[in-house]
């Protein structure tokens, strides 16, 4: 980031490789859609160059910094998108292989589909939740941030967030079971 703040290209390329992906695969699961989540994370990089000059070593990880501004953004995205209710978006379906790479080498067909259910059941779960506690669930659970980084990157004390993913977690549990039930009667 030092080097980034006195506009070294090579260095910025070197973090665009090293944080790409992860990027993307959390603003996949806060979005639902990978097409608005190159979108953002492309805007993430973009205010990344802009703004190098306000990270400032010392204060929080890199990776919990970056985590922040896509977090805002696909915060700011979520309040843009409910002002146009009016607005279908067939591409907001969970993308449950993006979500879960690791399903398009499953050994056995049947734990494929078994997996991908379950993972599109989530996904689709999770695209009910409050953002703040999507946030705090995708943060912890599938970007594998400490309950204190996770904290910093939505902008809340510890203890508010454990708050926020168990409240998360009971609506999840919640929409799962109503899911369930739902699709039996089908």
């Amino acid at each position: 980031m030092l080097k980034i703040q006195q506009c070294d290209e090579g260095a910025f390329q070197e973090l665009l490789n090293r944080h790409l992906a992860p990027l993307n695969r959390f603003a996949v699961r806060m979005l639902g859609n990978s097409h608005d989540a190159e979108d953002l994370v492309q805007e993430t990089f973009l205010r990344v160059w802009k703004s190098a000059h306000q990270w400032q070593p010392g204060h929080g990880k890199l990776t919990t910094w970056l985590h922040s501004i896509t977090h805002h953004l696909c915060i700011d995205f979520h309040r843009r998108d409910r002002a146009r209710p009016d607005q279908t978006r067939p591409d907001r379906a969970p993308l449950t292989t993006e979500i879960h790479p690791q399903l398009e080498s499953a050994d056995r067909p049947e734990e494929h589909a078994a997996h991908d259910n379950v993972s599109s059941a989530v996904s689709a779960a999770l695209t009910h939740l409050p953002e703040r506690q999507k946030s705090a669930i995708i943060l912890c659970h599938y970007q594998g941030f400490s309950n204190k980084a996770a904290a910093e990157v939505i902008g809340v004390s510890v203890d508010a967030l454990e708050s926020l993913m168990a409240r998360g977690k009971r609506t999840l549990r919640k929409l799962l079971i109503d899911l369930s039930a739902q699709s039996k009667e089908d």
